[in-house]
């Protein structure tokens, strides 16, 4: 396994704020308040072609002063346990802390190697009022300031002497894991449902609403097959979110969206179908990506009043775009039917990665043309010259036409119903777009695959374009050298 380093230290000393520096992403949310970060959070970093796994942890705290402090401190020392290497962070501005002693006292206890940084220094005058950590019994600290980088090259240069030795595998993309996100409104058991998937206590869970405060990535196997989980953050209504730290959270569950192969869209059924619900499966519907309805805390339903099928019935009525999303009822508490989510999530997947040959995707559309054909446009015939699949991740097909502004909704909607019966797909979204013939086939559909392979190549133009203004700036070194 990749070497495992872990950050630990109190509430507010800086913690995400270096784990967000040394991956060189903004994955951690950041804020001043104290006690942002409640779950493990995992990332991958690299620093000088050594690549180990990062963790960032809860503040720890004594059990009497927190509401979370307990449940973030049996976190904490599951990461302890994990890790090859800890990293104790300390707060150079706030001075010494009982808690900070309380810690050191338990990292003592472990034969693993321990570096203690001392956070927020930015000048020699700093350095010189920091006599108190030294009580601690340490024999040296680095001085670092993870906002603005100081310290932190060498700090990293003699940790990753410390980590054991770990070649990176090549990654097979065909079968790589399938990325999950969990998401829905507060407090409808979205982190109860990952611990349950996850097989053990993973994510700190409350009935407090709003404790899932960052996207939390867990990995899990199940028949062979890897899936990543991400727990997010509850959705509330625009008009309900009031705090800065919740906003921030609200926007990485959407971005959760983005990343994701399948969403499960967790409803409270003991609650009922919410306005709410509907706007967040909306979210998923708009990002193309797969779908599972989970309704959620079954077991608390009275199915004298509404059964099962009356729930799903009232489902579909309320969310006719994701008609072809599958739904189940389970309760992440007792763990009833929970089981079977992996097993419909790779029915979901398999359908999301569809390719069909081109040949087949003609004769659909030609069929469907002949027994339904298009209406006319300012009196002349809409005609279909060819059609092929462009992309996956959704399936994605581009009909090319006369005139590709005539063809109505309806009819765009009756070619992807044929479509999904002849293929067959019905648990995936279809993407269908219209161009008009050309000379070369083009491609302008808003799927994630096409905007991937954009995405590549624009950064190995922004390479190349570094690499030629690096060798020209050499080059006018060496003539003012040689002049």
């Amino acid at each position: 396994m990749k070497p495992v380093v872990a950050l630990l230290g109190r509430p507010n000393v800086g913690k995400s704020t270096l784990f967000n520096r040394i991956i060189r992403s903004r994955q951690a949310l950041v804020d001043d308040m104290p006690g942002v970060t409640r779950d493990r959070h995992y990332a991958d970093a690299q620093w000088d072609d050594v690549h180990f796994t990062l963790v960032d942890t809860g503040g720890f705290l004594s059990t009497d002063d927190d509401y979370f402090a307990s449940q973030i401190k049996e976190q904490l020392l599951v990461a302890v346990d994990q890790a090859d290497v800890l990293v104790f962070v300390l707060d150079g501005r706030a001075g010494l802390s009982p808690y900070d002693r309380e810690l050191a006292d338990i990292l003592r206890r472990t034969e693993k190697k321990v570096f203690y940084l001392i956070n927020k220094i930015e000048s020699h005058k700093q350095q010189d009022e920091l006599g108190d950590f030294y009580t601690l019994g340490v024999d040296g600290f680095y001085m670092v300031s993870a906002e603005h980088g100081v310290g932190i090259p060498d700090f990293l240069d003699d940790l990753i002497k410390e980590l054991p030795e770990w070649s990176p595998e090549e990654e097979d993309d065909e079968n790589g894991p399938i990325r999950i996100a969990i998401v829905g409104r507060p407090n409808v058991g979205k982190s109860s449902l990952a611990n349950r998937l996850f097989g053990e206590q993973r994510v700190v869970v409350n009935d407090k609403a709003g404790t899932t405060r960052d996207a939390i990535e867990l990995s899990v196997t199940h028949k062979g097959r890897e899936f990543v989980l991400k727990d997010t953050a509850g959705i509330r209504r625009k008009g309900k979110v009031r705090e800065k730290l919740e906003k921030f959270s609200i926007l990485k569950s959407l971005d959760s969206l983005d990343d994701c192969d399948v969403a499960l869209i967790l409803i409270d059924t003991s609650e009922g179908i919410t306005d709410q619900d509907i706007t967040i499966a909306g979210y998923a519907e708009k990002r193309g990506c797969g779908a599972i309805f989970i309704l959620n805390k079954w077991d608390l339903v009275d199915k004298a009043e509404k059964g099962q099928q009356a729930f799903l019935k009232e489902l579909r009525q309320m969310a006719k775009f994701l008609s072809y999303a599958p739904a189940i009822t389970v309760s992440a508490k007792t763990g009833q039917r929970c089981h079977k989510i992996f097993d419909e999530v790779l029915k979901v997947h398999r359908e999301y990665c569809h390719r069909i040959n081109t040949g087949m995707v003609n004769r659909i559309i030609e069929d469907a043309v002949y027994r339904e054909e298009p209406s006319l446009h300012k009196g002349k015939r809409l005609r279909f010259f060819y059609a092929t699949q462009v992309a996956a991740k959704p399936p994605c097909f581009v009909c090319f036409v006369n005139y590709p502004k005539a063809v109505h909704f309806s009819y765009k909607r009756y070619l992807i119903n044929q479509l999904r019966q002849m293929i067959p797909l019905n648990l995936t979204p279809i993407k269908l777009y219209f161009r008009e013939k050309t000379g070369k086939i083009e491609f302008s559909g808003n799927t994630r695959e096409f905007e991937r392979i954009q995405k590549r190549k624009k950064k190995i133009t922004e390479k190349k374009q570094k690499q030629r203004k690096e060798q020209s700036r050499k080059k006018r070194e060496r003539d003012k050298k040689n002049s």
